[in-house]
């Protein structure tokens, strides 16, 4: 169970290799949490396993693939074997290429299986096991992306988009159950998977974005910008006439 202050005493990261996924676990690492890595077998996970029982807390890796919505039953039962889980994570995505996004058909459904179907999968999974428990906490990493979907990331944007959707919705649906939702919509932030992209406005750290989804987790947030500043600007930018969004520089 979370404790007085917020701290959970059992956090999953459903991408365990996440940068933003493994700042949140160092965030909570004071506190000495059981963390459930849920990512493929491979040495960042160990690594990271490694890294976060330096910082004291207790660790079990379980293997864990996006794309096979088969297998996601067998992962969340190995996850929840170490017992109630206050605190998940749902940081796992792919960016791929932009452009070759949407001109490769192979390219376009492995965005679209490991960034929707794949969360969704682990969603509805996941929604069913905290509603048994009667609590928990979800943290759901999405993207100002799927605010308003534009030409120059749109394979990226759509799938975050129904991603953003599925999760704010499953929120208010898992609310009566005693188990709450914050959607976390960072702009570009500084990690593996930003690697070779150019610097962005407002671009984060993973820690800086991780500090924001933390915060607003303990207070119950349905949504939270990173940073807040992309508020205001997506809610500019929402209204913006199409032929003229699409002159817009971003």
């Amino acid at each position: 169970m979370i404790d007085a202050t917020g701290n959970p005493r059992t956090v999953l990261l459903l991408g365990g290799t996440s940068d933003i996924a493994l700042a949140i676990a160092q965030m909570y690492a004071p506190a000495k949490p059981h963390v459930v890595l849920a990512a493929r077998p491979t040495s960042r996970r160990e690594a990271a396993a490694t890294q976060l029982r330096d910082l004291g807390c207790e660790t079990t890796e379980v293997d864990f693939d996006a794309k096979d919505t088969d297998s996601h039953a067998m992962t969340l039962d190995a996850a929840f074997a170490v017992g109630d889980i206050d605190v998940t994570v749902v940081a796992f995505g792919v960016q791929g290429d932009d452009e070759q996004a949407w001109q490769s058909h192979a390219h376009a459904v492995e965005m679209a299986q490991v960034n929707f179907t794949g969360a969704v999968s682990v969603g509805v999974l996941l929604g069913e096991r905290l509603r048994k428990q009667g609590h928990g906490k979800v943290i759901a990493l999405s993207s100002v992306a799927g605010e308003r979907v534009r030409r120059s990331t749109f394979m990226y944007g759509a799938t975050k988009a129904g991603f953003d959707g599925f999760y704010l919705n499953l929120g208010e649906a898992l609310a009566p159950e005693g188990v709450k939702v914050t959607v976390v919509r960072p702009g570009q932030v500084r990690t593996k998977m930003s690697e070779g992209r150019g610097k962005a406005p407002l671009e984060q750290t993973a820690e800086q974005v991780a500090a924001i989804a933390v915060k607003a987790a303990r207070k119950g947030k349905p949504l939270v910008w990173a940073p807040r500043a992309f508020r205001p600007v997506m809610s500019v930018l929402r209204h913006v006439p199409r032929p003229l969004f699409k002159k817009l520089p971003i």
